[in-house]
């Protein structure tokens, strides 16, 4: 496939990133030669520099065909010129980033496809929705359901009590012995591993376990966690997607929403009525004290400052709420989040790049995932006839090094994998697998 990714960010560098894996022929263009130098020097794709709405520019990068055209540039205006210009001059399907909500009206998203843009990504609300299953599934620190809840992937941090620390995962499959779940990933610093039978369990591991729904309380307990419900609710920021968050939930729970910018405060303060708006730092200790921070359930940090959102949970944490979220959109700083105690990390650039890369994949991928802090995805798998997972069972039929098949769907009942599994035609499977495994794994299902 031939794909042409407009801007050079953080969302089109790792869209491209992901993509080069797949050996597909991408192009990615950008005005400023400071962006392209560090994807020319990592990325075997080529660059091109100028702007994505120069129409002499578009002729000669598009070429005879291109298959898809991805416009994810800083304006909104630039991605959906460029993605009208690109649909005119012969691009097969287009994409284009962006950040107004009213472009989602069904009536408005007509418009714009007969205008020539294909699809448009929202992070927002993509993010937003992220932050409020989160809010739902309060036990884990990353959370993505299937196939309408029946299986789900949880991401569960070990701490130094957990019931699993220092045990090999033979022995805890032995021990637990629950067909209800299934660990499919490791990630320990900064290695992400698909565990094996000799592999020991550590104190600050992120374990990624597939589950049915009847197997969630029994999962929690393989950590030392639990879900509790989360009623009160203080939110750091009155961003889109804080402001969004806010209004899904204020009829059920008691939220409080501080910011720091005092007009912003009055319009939030007419715009929610549910929820108590104060204005004020949310690094400051002493405002967190007062307005009950010990007794918050749990505390979301969504200003559009990485720094700031960090330092807030990490003040929060110590302060005695239950569970921080924090917004960071800084790449390098998700690790060093995620080990500093933070129990949670959303990037709304790597959950647009999810939605953005499902139109890339193998067209039997029904759902994907880039999972935050780590290179590896999650994808659901609609398994057709004559696919080469259906040939054996999983332990027979080679599957790649690198992937594993934690579970999936047959008639509407979920099951979990195993090596004596048989994948059958139809079946809807969830597969975790690291960036150099993705393209042979994906022939599996073809």
């Amino acid at each position: 496939m031939r794909i042409v990714i407009a801007g050079a960010g953080e969302v089109g560098t790792h869209l491209a990133k992901m993509l080069s894996n797949e050996q597909h022929d991408i192009v990615i263009i950008d005005p400023e030669e400071s962006r392209l130098k560090p994807v020319d020097s990592t990325l075997d794709v080529m660059t091109v520099q100028g702007s994505a709405t120069s129409v002499d520019l578009l002729k000669e990068t598009l070429g005879k065909k291109t298959d898809l055209f991805i416009a994810v540039a800083h304006l909104e205006d630039t991605n959906i010129t460029a993605s009208i210009l690109a649909k005119r001059l012969g691009a097969v399907k287009t994409i284009a980033r962006i950040d107004n909500r009213e472009y989602l009206e069904p009536s408005t998203k007509e418009f714009f496809k007969s205008l020539g843009v294909d699809s448009i990504i929202y992070p927002e609300l993509i993010a937003a929705r992220e932050v409020l299953g989160l809010l739902h599934e309060t036990g884990t620190t990353e959370f993505m359901e299937f196939s309408g809840g029946r299986l789900a992937l949880y991401v569960q941090k070990l701490g130094k009590d957990a019931p699993v620390v220092n045990k090999k995962l033979r022995d805890v499959t032995i021990e637990l012995k629950s067909s209800k779940y299934r660990a499919v990933a490791i990630k320990r610093d900064e290695e992400t591993i698909i565990p094996r039978g000799d592999d020991v369990f550590k104190e600050g591991d992120l374990v990624f376990v597939v589950s049915t729904r009847e197997g969630i309380k029994e999962m929690m307990k393989f950590s030392g966690k639990e879900n509790f419900i989360a009623k009160r609710i203080m939110i750091l920021g009155g961003s889109r997607i804080g402001k969004r968050v806010a209004q899904s939930l204020q009829k059920e729970c008691f939220i409080k929403l501080i910011d720091i910018d005092p007009a912003k405060c009055e319009i939030l303060a007419d715009e929610l009525e549910n929820t108590l708006v104060i204005h004020g730092d949310g690094r400051d200790a002493n405002l967190l004290m007062q307005e009950g921070i010990a007794q918050k359930d749990v505390f979301v940090a969504l200003t559009g400052n990485s720094e700031t959102n960090i330092l807030a949970c990490l003040l929060a944490t110590k302060l005695g709420v239950k569970k921080t979220i924090a917004e960071v959109e800084n790449m390098e700083y998700i690790n060093l989040a995620e080990n500093s105690g933070i129990d949670t990390i959303i990037n709304k650039k790597l959950s647009a790049a999810s939605r953005i890369f499902r139109h890339t994949t193998n067209p039997n991928v029904t759902q994907v995932k880039c999972m935050t802090g780590t290179d590896a995805e999650v994808l659901e798998y609609k398994v057709p006839e004559g696919a080469k997972v259906v040939k054996g069972k999983l332990r027979e039929i080679h599957f790649p090094k690198g992937a594993i098949i934690g579970g999936g769907t047959r008639d509407g009942k979920p099951f979990i994998a195993t090596g004596d599994t048989h994948i059958k035609a139809n079946d809807k499977v969830v597969v975790f697998t690291l960036p150099y495994a993705l393209e042979k794994m994906s022939k599996f299902f073809l």
